[in-house]
C-alpha cells in the first residue's frame, strides 16, 4: 500500500461519476470521426487485416504506446500550467490518494484532450478497429494499476535497468499527491530526458516495497 489511508466513500463516488462521463466521452469522439460522412472517408481505418498483413497489426501496438506516451505527456504537462489547471486537470488532481476508479475521473474538457490520441491514430497511421478495442483495454489496465494505491512491481524495480524506464504506481501516486512532477503515463523516457522525475521516486518506491 502506497499510502496507509484509504480514499473517502465520496472520493469512490466523485471518481467512479466522473469516470463514467469520461468513457461516454471516450466512445463518442473517435465514432464520430469515424461515422461522419464527410470526415471518415480520409480516416487511415481499414477493415481487412490483409490490408496491411498481420506484422503491421501486431506491430502497430508498440508504436501506437510510444505515441500515446509522448502525447500524454506532453499535454499533461501543459494541462499543469497555472492558467490551464483549474479548467482543466483540477478534478482529476482531487484525488490526492487514487483509487483506480480515479484512473478516468477527468473533467469533461481534459476527457476530450485525452481521447484526442484516438484521434491522432486515426489520422496518421493505418488502423484497424480491433486496434481500438485491444489498444484501449490494456491502457485502462495499466491506467487502472497507475492509480491502485498499491505497488506490484518488485522491489528494486525502479533501480532497475529496464525498470527505471517503466512507469509505475508509486510514481503516479506520487503525481497525484504533490501535484509536480512525474508526468508520464507508460513509460519514463520523457521524464527523465526533461528532468521532470522526483528526486524522490526511488527513495519512495523502495520505501513501499520494504513495509511489511
Amino acid at each position: 500500500k502506497i499510502q496507509e489511508k484509504f480514499p473517502s466513500i465520496n472520493d469512490y463516488l466523485r471518481e467512479a461519476g466522473y469516470s463514467m462521463l469520461t468513457i461516454t466521452i471516450f466512445a463518442f469522439v473517435p465514432l464520430f470521426f469515424i461515422k461522419h460522412p464527410a470526415i471518415g472517408p480520409h480516416t487511415t481505418l481499414y477493415k481487412n487485416i490483409s490490408d496491411f498483413g498481420w506484422a503491421w497489426f501486431w506491430g502497430a501496438f508498440p508504436i501506437m504506446f510510444l505515441m500515446h506516451d509522448t502525447y500524454f505527456y506532453w499535454a499533461h504537462r501543459l494541462m499543469h500550467h497555472p492558467k490551464l489547471f483549474r479548467l482543466f486537470h483540477l478534478v482529476h488532481h482531487l484525488s490526492t490518494n487514487p483509487s483506480p476508479w480515479a484512473a478516468y475521473a477527468f473533467h469533461p474538457l481534459e476527457a476530450i484532450i485525452e481521447v484526442g490520441i484516438f484521434v491522432v491514430f486515426l489520422f496518421t497511421i493505418p488502423i484497424h478497429p480491433l486496434h481500438f478495442f485491444i489498444f484501449f483495454l490494456l491502457s485502462v489496465i495499466y491506467n487502472v494499476y497507475g492509480h491502485l494505491g498499491w505497488e506490484i512491481y518488485p522491489k528494486g524495480f525502479s533501480r532497475h535497468w529496464l525498470g527505471k524506464w517503466i512507469n509505475t504506481s508509486v510514481n503516479h501516486n506520487q503525481h497525484h499527491q504533490f501535484f509536480k512532477g512525474n508526468y508520464g503515463l507508460y513509460f519514463l523516457f520523457w521524464d527523465r530526458i526533461m528532468g521532470t522525475i522526483r528526486s524522490d521516486y526511488d527513495k519512495k518506491f523502495d520505501e513501499v516495497k520494504t513495509l511489511k
